[in-house]
């Protein structure tokens, strides 16, 4: 049998090595956070250099080239459907950092399908959206604006008064 003593010093040894898994697992949660937090502040970077890029492009349209695979459009409405992608990319950019949950994405959205610009911007650019991975945020938020542009517009306003 174990001296008393011994028993002890081995329930210290033992509470000790509970309080250290503690402390390292606050740390390495600590650690995630950080980590999530330096993600979020590289996509609003990103998001920054990519608006910087767009407004460029919108004040010289021989740079709206480069930027816009849309095709047949005059430089003004080349322009429009620019400024539409950066709305809706910077609406995106809100949902991914957590300014918005995905109701108010969504209502964001719903709201914007009564703008005709938008509209056409989606239209245009379905192509696209469908070569994006399936599983994407991107490609997920998509097929809920699908839906959504495939809503009445009756709908919308009673959405936009019980809402």
């Amino acid at each position: 049998m174990a001296e008393p003593h011994q028993e002890d010093r081995f329930r210290e040894l033992v509470r000790m090595g509970v309080a250290m898994a503690e402390g390292t697992a606050r740390v390495a949660e600590g650690l995630a956070r950080v980590a999530e937090e330096m993600h979020r502040a590289n996509l609003i970077s990103l998001q920054s250099l990519l608006v910087e890029q767009m407004d460029r492009s919108i004040d010289d349209p021989s740079l709206a080239d480069t930027l816009s695979t849309l095709t047949d459009l005059s430089e003004d409405r080349r322009r429009q459907m620019i400024t539409a992608n950066r709305q809706y990319s910077l609406i995106l950019l809100a949902h991914r950092v957590g300014a918005i949950d995905r109701s108010e994405l969504l209502g964001v959205l719903k709201t914007l399908r009564r703008n005709p610009l938008f509209v056409e911007y989606w239209v245009r650019t379905a192509d696209a959206r469908r070569e994006l991975p399936p599983e994407s945020l991107e490609a997920r938020i998509g097929r809920a604006v699908d839906a959504l542009m495939e809503e009445r517009l009756d709908d919308l306003e009673e959405w936009w008064v019980v809402g």
